[in-house]
């Protein structure tokens, strides 16, 4: 049984319960209520709420003054639902539109549009919503682990990326799938829908936003990687070049997975560029194309490097 039915169950009992303690007209109307309330967040969960009480105020308001004055007929429920939908669509409230309805064909089946029943509804929309909210906030799973999980996959597979572009720089006849960068955009993505539902369930202060910053990196190195790989494409030599550069990727691979930025590979790269310029100029049109794919290559890295730089922790001395 999931966490989210387990916490309607209680709306729904809590709500209905309520409802029939205070005399109130069709109490499991209370109860359908709570069910419409429960979110997946805390601050979905208040949103939901509020908009759903102000469409229901509307359509009470509304649904009162059209049935006063035209009577209780299906085709006034009909016209109410031609006028009042596109205005809560139009307020952006349009999430509360089957609330809006609810406490509208409540008045309908009564052939009741006093006070008294308007009120009545009232209550009927406070404690349904007003319990939903209340246990909305009262506890929301912990998704760190999950997150942590996450970040373990993406590292793993970034890991993995770069030493296949190493192996590439050695040896262009190997032939590599790529299926890795598929998954790790999907993992990304994952990561960072959990990372917005850890700060939405945060009411006090934003939250800790490490996750959300974390893979927003990971997202901006994917767009890198990718820019990597079709400079790796243009390696069809193996050259002196490609060799030094592979050694540094393999680095890459490993430091991927570390929290800090130590700054290692950043050095290698500024020495592989003093070490290009002492090198000899190319002898062919074929060395020269390929040596240029490196060098660009070179300085897409430096930019992946720098995207590391600006968000990951910093350990005292790390250039």
């Amino acid at each position: 049984m999931g966490f989210r039915v387990l916490k309607t169950a209680i709306a729904v009992g809590v709500a209905m319960y309520l409802a029939h303690l205070f005399g109130i007209k069709t109490p499991a109307a209370a109860g359908l209520l709570a069910i419409l309330g429960i979110e997946v967040t805390k601050k979905k969960g208040i949103e939901s709420s509020l908009h759903r009480i102000a469409s229901s105020m509307l359509a009470l308001l509304m649904g009162s003054l059209l049935f006063r004055f035209l009577g209780f007929h299906i085709w006034v429920v009909v016209l109410f639902i031609l006028f009042v939908f596109p205005v809560l669509h139009r307020m952006r409230i349009s999430e509360g539109a089957v609330t809006g309805a609810v406490v509208l064909l409540h008045l309908y089946a009564y052939e009741d549009d006093s006070w008294a029943a308007i009120w009545n509804e009232i209550i009927l929309l406070l404690i349904g919503l007003g319990v939903a909210t209340l246990i909305n906030i009262a506890y929301m799973p912990k998704t760190d682990k999950a997150m942590a999980d996450q970040k373990k996959r993406v590292e793993d597979l970034f890991s993995i990326i770069f030493m296949n572009m190493a192996k590439h720089l050695r040896d262009n006849s190997i032939v590599w799938d790529g299926k890795e960068l598929l998954e790790v955009s999907e993992q990304i993505d994952l990561g960072a829908a959990l990372a917005k539902r850890s700060l939405d369930n945060t009411l006090l202060f934003g939250g800790e936003p490490y996750w959300r910053v974390y893979f927003y990196m990971r997202g901006e190195q994917l767009e890198s990687v990718n820019r990597m790989l079709v400079l790796v494409a243009q390696v069809y030599q193996a050259l002196p070049q490609g060799e030094l550069l592979a050694k540094i990727l393999e680095d890459i691979s490993q430091s991927v997975k570390e929290d800090y930025y130590t700054g290692e590979a950043e050095k290698e790269l500024q020495e592989l560029d003093a070490r290009y310029k002492q090198m000899s100029l190319p002898e062919s049109r074929e060395e020269f194309e390929v040596r240029s794919a490196i060098l660009q290559l070179n300085r897409e890295l430096k930019i992946y490097l720098s995207i590391a730089k600006k968000q990951k922790k910093h350990r005292a001395g790390a250039g």
